[in-house]
């Protein structure tokens, strides 16, 4: 493995490896075991790439060259993005990851490369999460980061996009693998997230820069987000979605493979109830989790979440907050006001939300002017949630 920084003339040979076309990632794994390194490839004769196992075309394609100009545009697109490569023969590789049946040979990534080295828990699942999910995802995403450990998510829509949030709520850390280039923001409304990602956290891809969200790419990043980590939660998801996959492609790599059961009403409680019934771990808090790891990554979450509550001065969790824990929504509040605010959150649900027309019905004496405000209040200090249509969820 390269323990020193790779050179301008390493990053173009790498990059030129990636951009052959037809050269897949296993073909690619073949030749780094048969080859020292990418020039040493491009060096070799017709005769010896085929000799390694190539067609002819491509043993051709790789000695005539042609990739170079692919990838001299690629360098340039790295530099522009203030981006990193990472080879599967880089120090900096996770050991986890080159380990799966069929390693990225090359990384893109934007943020603390640091993070590749850290104990990760990959949290999954839908793009249309109901308030309980999105509270079960938060919740547990928000107490791992405090334990120390890296939460890898895909930064979709829904559940990946609350475990990145909650990760960074909770001081914690956070890696994003997208299904596009790094330098692509895919959904267009994580952008300010994607730029939080990159500046204090990681953002790692196996697609070249420019690289657009083709459907076809997210199942093959899948296999990246579960190799990365120690192990796999899946929060909601249906029967046959991403997340189901990836929570297979996880228990092919060995991972262990945590579920939140949900309503057996529900649509997106098939995935994880299906994973429960299968032998998947059922999670209630973060310690199910930390108690399946395997020992090593247990040791470490345990030593580095006791110097991170050592460092932070914390002596104990956050407790829940109900209405005989709110002392005073906001100081500037009447105690009129105040007692409107504990009942208001009182009558919010963490796993379902409430419509304010229902709520306004169900708070008598309360006019709807002073529940508007009461919920502004409490949004403010995030302990009530809004959801689009005017619903509103307490905060786990």
């Amino acid at each position: 493995m390269v323990a020193t920084a790779l050179t301008a003339e390493d990053e173009l040979h790498w990059l030129a490896l990636r951009m052959v076309q037809g050269l897949g990632t296993r073909r690619t794994g073949q030749l780094l075991e048969r080859f020292p390194g990418p020039q040493a490839i491009f060096r070799a004769s017709i005769a010896e790439l085929e000799g390694a196992g190539l067609p002819g075309a491509l043993a051709r394609s790789i000695a005539s060259g042609i990739s170079f100009d692919d990838a001299a545009d690629q360098h340039q697109k790295v530099r522009d993005a203030g981006a990193a490569l990472i080879p599967l023969r880089d120090a900096r590789y996770p050991e986890a990851l080159r380990r799966i049946y069929d390693p990225p040979p090359l990384l893109y990534a934007r943020g603390d490369a640091r993070l590749l080295q850290s104990i990760s828990i990959a949290v999954v699942g839908t793009r249309r999460p109901t308030p309980y999910g999105l509270a079960a995802a938060e919740k547990l995403s928000g107490d791992l980061a405090r334990a120390g450990a890296t939460i890898v998510s895909g930064m979709a829509r829904g559940i990946d996009t609350a475990a990145h949030k909650a990760a960074f709520a909770a001081s914690g850390s956070t890696i994003a693998v997208l299904g596009c280039g790094v330098d692509i923001v895919y959904p267009s409304e994580n952008k300010k997230l994607a730029a939080e990602i990159a500046a204090k956290g990681l953002i790692i891809s196996e697609f070249p820069m420019g690289s657009v969200a083709f459907p076809q790419n997210f199942p093959i990043r899948n296999r990246i987000v579960s190799g990365l980590s120690a192990g796999l939660l899946v929060v909601e998801g249906a029967e046959y979605s991403g997340s189901a996959i990836t929570a297979r492609l996880a228990m092919d790599q060995g991972r262990e493979v945590f579920a939140v059961p949900g309503n057996i009403t529900s649509r997106m409680s098939w995935g994880p109830n299906l994973l429960i019934k299968q032998g998947a771990k059922l999670v209630q808090d973060w310690n199910d989790i930390v108690v399946d790891l395997p020992h090593m990554a247990q040791r470490r979450l345990i030593d580095e979440g006791r110097q991170r509550l050592l460092n932070q001065g914390i002596g104990s969790e956050p407790k829940t907050l109900g209405e005989s824990s709110v002392p005073d929504p906001a100081s500037h509040l009447s105690e009129p006001q105040q007692r409107v605010a504990r009942r208001t959150l009182a009558a919010l649900k963490t796993d379902s939300a409430i419509h304010l027309d229902a709520l306004t019905e169900q708070l008598d004496g309360c006019s709807p002017s002073e529940i508007i405000a009461a919920l502004f209040e409490l949004e403010i200090l995030g302990l009530v949630r809004q959801l689009p249509g005017r619903n509103f969820v307490k905060v786990w």
